[in-house]
């Protein structure tokens, strides 16, 4: 027995001042059980993905979810907390209490609500996902500014590879409806340190960082034999989690170990190669992040990942388009939803309801989602199922 998705959600992400975390999941976990055409009754449990960490008092939030609809009242709800893999680790939780057979319907939200603090406040938070034994005080734009100094030093300035991706990640947004910045700014400008594009953390300047942002994302996962009573489903050929050393003392920050491996297992369990997929939504928390990504999943050797987006591979119309949606960067990053949202687009993907991102012809799509420097990596092989088969 497995799980399939069947259904989902997903608010605009962005500044959205008139919500809060509460009205958030209610607006999700409703969107992905209409979607799915499944009576709240139905549902034997709800997993929470909420990073949290001091950026709203409900802190205790699992069950805010049971305000979607009275018939929640009494499931078992549980908050799922892996950093900003979060709202994967939320699907994997539920994924595997179907498997398991304690379940056979599953809502999973993650969401997050994180505009209403000043800047210096969400980074206090978001800096929690550290090693506080080594690394307290260094907010995450500081953390993945030692990243890029490391690579930049290994092997030369990478700044424009850099601009590139985050330039092509806010064209791709200009497609998505959902996207919290959907604005051309251009290759030049993310390529330029100016007043509107200060430096924050060498090398790193204001465009290779991901958004602030509130928002949220829902899925419903059902046993896969009762798939015959819904329109569409799309399946996990797999689903991989690997977990490195949290000090980055311990880690090689020239290179992404845990998330190659990640990678590797995945296309294993899938029994593919990274040639097969046809599309990936991966995590560009920084730019220097998804630039290490693109070696990490074998697009590129190490040292080489800018090759990937030189020579168009990871480019809408490439032969691997990476984050039609507009990725972290330009979507938008409300930490607990992230990793619900990238499985929420894949599966929309591949069953041809992507709208303006479609990517034609997609078969088979990757997520990963990544908590802290590389730390908690999560890669999913996601494929749509047939029905009544």
């Amino acid at each position: 027995m497995d799980a399939t998705i069947v259904g989902w959600g997903h608010t605009r992400f962005g500044r959205l001042e008139g919500e809060t975390l509460e009205s958030l999941i209610v607006q999700a976990a409703q969107e992905a059980l209409g979607d799915a055409g499944i009576p709240a009754s139905a549902v034997d449990g709800i997993w929470l993905g909420n990073f949290n960490a001091g950026l709203v008092p409900d802190g205790f939030a699992a069950s805010l979810a049971l305000q979607a609809d009275d018939a929640l009242r009494f499931k078992p709800a549980t908050r799922c907390e892996n950093a900003c893999a979060s709202g994967s680790t939320a699907i994997y939780a539920a994924r595997n209490a179907i498997r398991a057979g304690e379940a056979r319907v599953a809502l999973v939200i993650g969401a997050e609500k994180m505009t209403h603090l000043p800047t210096a406040g969400v980074a206090e938070a978001l800096s929690h996902a550290s090693y506080a034994a080594e690394e307290a005080g260094a907010t995450f734009p500081e953390i993945f500014g030692r990243f890029a100094s490391a690579y930049f030093q290994k092997w030369g300035d990478q700044s424009a590879a850099l601009a590139r991706i985050a330039a092509k990640n806010h064209v791709n947004a200009l497609a998505n409806p959902l996207a919290q910045m959907r604005k051309d700014v251009g290759f030049e400008f993310c390529n330029t340190v100016s007043e509107k594009n200060p430096l924050i953390a060498g090398p790193l300047r204001l465009t290779d960082c991901s958004l602030v942002s509130d928002g949220a994302a829902a899925l419903v996962l059902v046993a896969d034999d009762m798939l015959d009573d819904f329109r569409r489903a799309v399946g996990f050929r797999a689903a991989v989690q690997v977990n490195d050393f949290l000090p980055m003392s311990r880690r090689d920050i020239t290179a992404f170990e845990g998330p190659a491996q990640a990678f590797a297992r995945a296309y294993e369990a899938a029994g593919i190669t990274v040639n097969d997929l046809d599309f990936a939504e991966v995590h560009d928390c920084f730019t220097i992040a998804e630039l290490l990504v693109y070696e990490a999943m074998g697009l590129a050797r190490p040292g080489q990942g800018a090759r990937a987006i030189d020579d168009g591979t990871v480019l809408r119309g490439g032969a691997l388009p990476v984050n039609l949606s507009g990725g972290l960067k330009a979507k938008g990053h409300p930490v607990g939803a992230t990793g619900v949202s990238m499985h929420v687009i894949a599966a929309r993907q591949l069953v041809g309801e992507a709208e303006q991102m479609q990517q034609p012809g997609a078969q088979l799509g990757c997520v990963f989602n990544m908590g802290g420097s590389g730390v908690a990596n999560y890669c999913s092989i996601l494929e749509a199922r047939k029905i009544g088969r």
